[in-house]
């Protein structure tokens, strides 16, 4: 299982079959916008308050540029061999090609957590927003037991705000993957439009005493770093969240009209547009209120209405539901491009690589995620599933930058578009560890269940679930098994010394 590895030529040909794959119709800009449509979200419009509140306070900047330097080495990496190997399946495809089968199949089960998981989160924060909305503009009151699951800290019986969003995107994404670009790409320049409206109006609002509070039982040590260096990582972890997304640029290798050159820029660019953007918002926003008066599900809009700018907390508040609704669309879309290039490869069950005869898009695993990701948001709390989607993109992380100097050692003959400064090792080996010691810090603030932290638990027993169902199932249907067993397949790589 170890040296099973799919023979590139394979996976490269299978990405050139314009008559039965996947529609190119996506370029560089549109592949940045989707980019920034999955980054910008949850993360900057619904985690920064809770994450200075009780993690790092003020010191959150630094937080949110530790996770974009982790984020920025992984993106070097996913940039480099997406460059090579332009094809669907994002880190599953790149293990698959370099670290063998078994260890692609943890990365694609992991890439579920991130996704899937992924999607959840952000459909619980969606709901919060819209029944926020709701309220504040006296349009209509949702029930209590109608906007929680049994698990929240209010608890409900099912969040159907958020299930009722996922089932639309569900509707837009079968449909097709121009006309999804086509509405996400609109919805992020409002959404940009929306961010820079706040730098605009809340930089005039900082007050620097903020920045350094005293002492006290909710303001820790006081001063920049009140839960000092520690606080300041686990801040970094639990914002990580906020760089999520980038990596579903790569997923879109089929789709791409250059994937060559287009998936590298697409990346590369928008993660440094929303780095940017990110230190910027969050330095106006503990400038603006107390850090310790920040744990809310709306800190952005709580900000502006907390100086006196209601209305343009409205204003705030219509734009991170158009964030997040992008975020939904780029995590789903990512969500069943990995299924269907593991069920190509006969990993999965062949329902998930069927097309739609018209739109060609695969509808079956559109609607078969969609209903699992709906259930996931209706009757799960964001904590948990933001914590485990963290940990699934971390683990796709380790072994993404374990793959770029395997590659080039394997396939010395690829030239991509783009190559790792530095040699092969300095960047993936510092993506490899610095992804490492974020999965360490998740532990800050997670829930300890039989002296294990939840987050960690819970991958142990997806984990576990995973391995179960390749045993049973993938381990003897894989295509490059069936192969090797006929003896149809080209001779195996061979291994790195």
């Amino acid at each position: 299982m170890l040296s099973r590895v799919k023979p590139l030529a394979t996976i490269l040909a299978e990405g050139a079959n314009q008559d039965s794959g996947l529609r190119r119709s996506l370029g560089p800009w549109a592949l940045t916008a989707m980019g920034i449509g999955a980054i910008i979200g949850t993360g900057i419009f619904v985690l920064t308050g809770v994450a200075s509140a009780t993690r790092a306070g003020p010191s959150l900047t630094v937080s949110f540029v530790v996770a974009g330097i982790v984020s920025a080495l992984a993106a070097l990496c996913y940039a480099e061999v997406s460059s090579k190997v332009p094809i669907s399946g994002s880190a599953y495809t790149y293990t698959y090609a370099t670290l063998g089968e078994f260890l692609a199949w943890i990365i694609g089960w992991s890439l579920v957590l991130e996704y899937a998981l992924g999607a959840s989160t952000v459909s619980v924060g969606w709901s919060g927003y819209f029944t926020y909305i709701l309220h504040t503009l006296h349009i209509w009151d949702i029930p209590q037991a109608w906007q929680h699951s049994h698990w929240d800290p209010t608890p409900g019986i099912a969040n159907l705000p958020a299930a009722i969003i996922i089932l639309l995107i569900t509707a837009l994404l079968v449909r097709g993957t121009k006309e999804s670009g086509t509405v996400n790409a609109w919805i992020v320049a409002i959404k940009v439009l929306i961010v820079l409206f706040f730098i605009a109006i809340g930089v005039g609002h900082i007050n620097p005493a903020n920045y350094h509070l005293p002492a006290g039982p909710t303001t820790g040590l006081g001063g920049y770093f009140p839960f000092g260096w520690g606080g300041m990582l686990g801040g970094a972890a639990f914002i990580f969240f906020a760089y999520i997304g980038f990596d579903a640029v790569s997923t879109t290798a089929e789709e791409a009209k250059n994937p060559g050159k287009d998936l590298p820029f697409g990346i590369l660019m928008s993660l440094a547009i929303c780095t940017i953007l990110y230190i910027i918002v969050v330095a106006i926003l503990n400038g603006m209120v107390p850090f310790n008066s920040l744990n809310v599900a709306y800190p952005v809009a709580f900000a502006l209405n907390s100086v006196g700018l209601a209305w343009a907390g409205v204003i705030i508040s219509f734009g991170a539901i158009a964030g997040l609704t992008t975020v939904l669309l780029v995590m789903m879309y990512g969500q069943t491009r990995i299924f269907y290039a593991m069920s190509r490869d006969g990993l999965i069950p062949p329902s998930f690589v069927k097309l739609h005869p018209t739109w060609r898009t695969p509808m079956f695993s559109q609607i078969f995620f969609g209903i699992l990701i709906a259930a996931a948001g209706a009757f799960f709390p964001i904590g948990i599933l933001g914590s485990l989607t963290n940990m699934g993109t971390l683990i796709a992380f380790v072994l993404v930058s374990l793959s770029v100097p395997i590659l080039r050692k394997r396939h010395p003959e690829l030239i991509g578009s783009f190559t790792l400064p530095f040699g092969p090792y300095i960047i993936p080996i510092l993506s490899a560890v610095t992804a490492l010691g974020l999965i360490y810090f998740l532990r800050y603030g997670n829930p300890i269940v039989w002296g294990i932290p939840l987050v960690w638990l819970g991958f142990i027993i997806w984990l576990i679930l995973g391995l179960a169902f390749y045993g049973l199932y993938g381990r003897n249907k894989s295509t490059v098994a069936l192969q090797e067993a006929e003896g149809g397949l080209a001779p195996r790589q061979p291994r790195v010394n």
